[in-house]
């Protein structure tokens, strides 16, 4: 079994779930947790929007369209999803970026992005 990083937020609480309608994040359990094996480090909880979901479809990771053979519904706008941090701040750089729950965004996305970035688009209500 995989050992699952400590699980603390960004703002360093204890990481808040991130979506469960679809089940989210690395381990599929509703939470943006990491471990070493997650070389993509899904640790940003970013609420989806068809601008968000349309620029990642173009950029060759369709988050939009069914795929029954995983199990997986396709998502929409207002959905929760623990994105690569990677991902997140590419679309950030070329003006797309998804709104942030910092809550549920585990301290492992700050490898990758700022913390003031990350408050840059967060939710009005973190």
């Amino acid at each position: 079994m995989l050992e699952k990083d400590p699980e603390i937020n960004v703002l360093g609480g204890q990481l808040e779930v991130c979506g469960t309608a679809p089940v989210t994040g690395f381990f599929r359990d509703g939470f943006c947790n990491t471990c070493a094996d997650d070389s993509g480090s899904h640790t940003v909880c970013a609420v989806m929007t068809a601008e968000f979901l349309a620029y990642s479809k173009y950029v060759g990771n369709d988050l939009s369209t069914p795929r029954p053979e995983y199990g997986f519904a396709g998502l929409k706008p207002g959905d929760r999803w623990c994105l690569c941090a990677a991902r997140f701040l590419q679309a950030h750089d070329e003006g797309c970026a998804p709104k942030v729950h910092l809550a549920s965004t585990h301290q492992r996305a700050l490898d990758v992005v700022s913390i003031d970035v990350l408050k840059e688009n967060a939710l009005k209500s973190d």
